[in-house]
């Protein structure tokens, strides 16, 4: 899965990385990104904030955000949460690096992944609305793990090229089997390093977050 994230460079970088035309909001970095909480998203070129659990349009009750975090590649098609979106709300999540959890014992280590750029992880999205409140949310998609990450999580997330960002985001495509092959295991370079427990306190979201352990 997909749990932990951080967005730790300033606005400037992610428009020029990405090719932005519009940012909804005034960024300030971010080292700790948690679900529940509102995060930058991109669509057609423009970068909004949206809450990070995806609430399907149909459903009864907002709280059901929490259990979908994450969509598995192997089922988004065919999941009732997840196809209309993949089919139809389709984003990017902007990243620096994220994070996993080695299990030894009863103690879990974090570790941050990070390359030489920013990450552009595939996500979907939904607008939920009630008597008095409209909510944008997203989930972030997840793939089995590659070899950098498989000696610490069986996941990861789907990590973009650009060639398949620009298809990702294109509205009028609906091709599944084309939607589909790119939600594969990263490639590209990977480094990872450990961070200090401070990760594992929602709370905890600063340079002191993303700081190796020596």
């Amino acid at each position: 899965m997909c749990g932990r994230y951080s967005l730790a460079v300033d606005e400037e970088k992610i428009r020029k990385f990405f090719d932005l035309v519009r940012v909804n909001f005034e960024h300030s970095p971010r080292h700790n990104v948690a679900p529940g909480q509102l995060a930058p998203v991109i669509i057609e070129k423009k970068m909004g904030l949206m809450k990070w659990g995806l609430v399907p349009y149909w459903a009864q009750d907002e709280k059901i955000g929490y259990k979908l975090i994450n969509a598995r590649a192997e089922t988004i098609a065919e999941k009732p949460s997840f196809r209309d979106s993949f089919l139809k709300r389709r984003c990017l999540i902007p990243a620096d690096g994220f994070y996993e959890w080695l299990k030894e014992g009863q103690e879990k280590r974090p570790f941050r992944f990070v390359s030489n750029d920013l990450f552009a992880f595939a996500g979907i999205y939904d607008t939920w609305r009630s008597k008095d409140k409209v909510l944008h949310s997203f989930s972030i998609i997840t793939c089995e793990a590659n070899d950098t990450v498989r000696g610490i999580h069986h996941r990861m997330p789907v990590i973009l090229d650009k060639g398949a960002r620009d298809i990702w985001l294109d509205r009028s495509i609906a091709d599944k089997e084309l939607l589909l092959s790119f939600l594969r295991p990263y490639g590209g370079e990977l480094r990872m390093y450990e961070v200090s427990p401070l990760v594992n306190r929602v709370a905890n979201d600063d340079e002191s977050v993303i700081e190796p352990v020596r």
